[in-house]
């Protein structure tokens, strides 16, 4: 265990948050993505939900502030309109000052393909997926 740090993040997901650079992406999908198909490196954190991965990360992940940074999927019947599992997300970036933005199916399946690493959750709502670009830590003077 470690002192402020989510023990739903294994050492895994912890190793990759701390070798990704400026810029680089991180996926964090729902149970029905197929994520072994689409991710460069897969971090399996079976068992798990969406939203308790997603609030451990943006605890000690810096997120990018120059350009939008948070992009969620959108539900493919109703794209306009917030699932529950949409609230959740946006709720969770709102505490630390994010905002989340929505993705077509399309574009949001290749921004994962793209991305540095993707984290596949037990999540069991549909369109559960969103994607964080990790930003800079800023040095102290």
């Amino acid at each position: 265990m470690l002192k402020k740090i989510s023990p739903l993040l294994g050492p895994e997901t912890l190793a990759t948050l701390r070798i990704m650079g400026h810029g680089d992406k991180i996926a964090i999908v729902d149970g029905n993505y197929p994520a072994e198909n689409h991710a460069k490196r897969l971090i399996r954190a079976d068992g798990l939900a969406l939203i308790p991965i997603l609030e451990g990360i943006l605890d000690i992940l810096p997120i990018e502030q120059k350009t939008e940074a948070i992009f969620r999927a959108v539900n493919a019947d109703s794209p306009t309109t917030p699932d529950p599992i949409h609230l959740q997300m946006i709720e969770a970036c709102a505490k630390y000052e994010h905002r989340v933005v929505p993705l077509a199916p399309d574009l949001f399946y290749s921004q994962v393909q793209e991305a540095f690493a993707v984290i596949a959750t037990s999540e069991p709502e549909l369109y559960g997926n969103i994607i964080l670009t990790k930003g800079i830590i800023h040095p102290t003077k």
